[in-house]
């Protein structure tokens, strides 16, 4: 591992700017910044999955390696040329969204966002890892990167809708179903 740090402020970003992972100086409202940024929001809204206590071990395990996954992929957005997410991290969500997808019923309504406080925290990451995706892709408008990278929070996100869903079964929390206007 490379240095630890000793100090937590630097005073380096007090104009503004901020180092890349190659120690180029960016402004902090830069397109990969932002895009790292939000990944970094998105496992902590994981994280405030994570600390619901009693998930099933089954979604702790996966969580908890994806945060791991996030902090990579933070780090191939932060460092211009670096390249870490590749196909396979795509497929092997793919496999696992359809293996938790398998057991439950099938959606005939919209679902608003609830049913649990583990399932509520899941769907703010969600959405947090769409807004990841989105400023990835505008990232890449202007900046090299990996297509695999917003294709990964894609997969991501839908991931954890799914997750989401099986967390509102598990908290005996139901799922919130959206009503037409006229139908509340």
């Amino acid at each position: 591992m490379g240095h630890r740090l000793s100090k937590i402020y630097t005073r380096t970003g007090d104009d503004g700017t901020t180092g890349l992972g190659d120690g180029e100086r960016v402004a902090k409202t830069h397109v990969r910044i932002e895009a790292y940024g939000t990944v970094d929001e998105a496992s902590s809204a994981i994280g405030m999955v994570l600390a619901v206590p009693g998930l099933p071990e089954n979604l702790n395990k996966l969580l908890t390696r994806i945060q791991h996954e996030l902090f990579d992929l933070g780090s191939e957005l932060a460092v211009p040329g670096y390249s870490v997410i590749a196909q396979s991290h795509v497929d092997v969500l793919e496999r696992e969204l359809d293996a938790l997808n398998e057991n439950l019923p099938m959606l005939k309504e919209f679902i608003l966002p609830g049913g649990g406080p583990a399932a509520a925290a899941c769907h703010l990451a969600r959405t947090i890892t769409r807004r990841a995706e989105r400023a990835t892709w505008k990232m890449l408008e202007t900046e090299a990167g990996s297509r695999e990278v917003p294709q990964y929070l894609n997969r991501l996100s839908d991931l954890l809708f799914v997750v989401a869903r099986v967390l509102a079964r598990h908290e005996n929390g139901t799922e919130v179903l959206w009503k037409r206007d006229g139908a509340r």
